[in-house]
This record gives structure tokens, sequence and C-alpha cells, in this order.
């Protein structure tokens, strides 16, 4: 049963779309499988209805940036995201493979990160 049903979210969910129209994280998502993509989607979910929230879901990483963290079937996934005007805007996704969130992914959500703050 879904608790969120008749509440309204606090928070948008929009996916970071690049210069050529490409869904990053929506692509990164399609490629899990089903019932992995369904725990982060529950995570997703979790924080737009709860913001703000903490550890152990959100984990602040910096100036504008978060991540929601999963443990999915393989691993745990990071979904890296902007709050914007009530919009939770996802901004980079991948499956951690070690205890330290690797600097290439933050690099990447930092340089969408400064694309949406233009914007």
């Amino acid at each position: 049963m879904d608790e969120n049903k008749d509440r309204e979210p606090i928070l948008n969910v929009k996916f970071y779309k690049s210069e050529t129209g490409k869904e990053p994280v929506r692509e990164c998502l399609k490629e899990l499988p089903k019932a992995d993509r369904q725990a982060i989607g529950e995570d997703i979910k979790t924080a737009q209805y709860g913001w703000p929230l903490g550890m152990p879901l959100i984990r602040k990483m910096g100036r504008g940036l978060w991540e929601v963290r999963s443990h999915i079937g393989s691993g745990i996934a990071r979904v890296l995201f902007t709050v914007i005007d009530k919009t939770m805007i996802l901004l980079h996704g991948f499956v951690k493979k070690s205890q330290k969130t690797p600097q290439d992914d933050l690099d990447t959500a930092h340089r969408r990160l400064k694309k949406v703050e233009k914007e």
C-alpha cells in the first residue's frame, strides 16, 4: 500500500537532460534489473515525499549536491541530485564498487550541477 497516495510530494522529480537530449540517470537505471530499479525508485520517492532527509538514505555531498543511497542486489547504487525550486534534479547515477564515492562520478555530477544552475 502506498502511504503517499493522498499526499502531495514536497519535491517534484526531474531527470537531468544533456544538450543532446540524453537523460543519463534514466539510461543508467534502464541497465539495471527491474528489482534494483524499483528499489532505487522507492528510495527516490521517499526523498521526494519526506524532504529534507538525512542519513542513512540521503547524504549531503557538498554545496547543492546530495546523494540517494540505495542497497540493491549488485551492491550500493547512488543517485546524485540537486534541489532547485522544489524540484529534485537527478544528475548522475552509478553503482558503487568501493566505500568511497569515485572522484570521476563526483566530477560528473558537479559539471551537470553547474549546467542546471545556469538555466
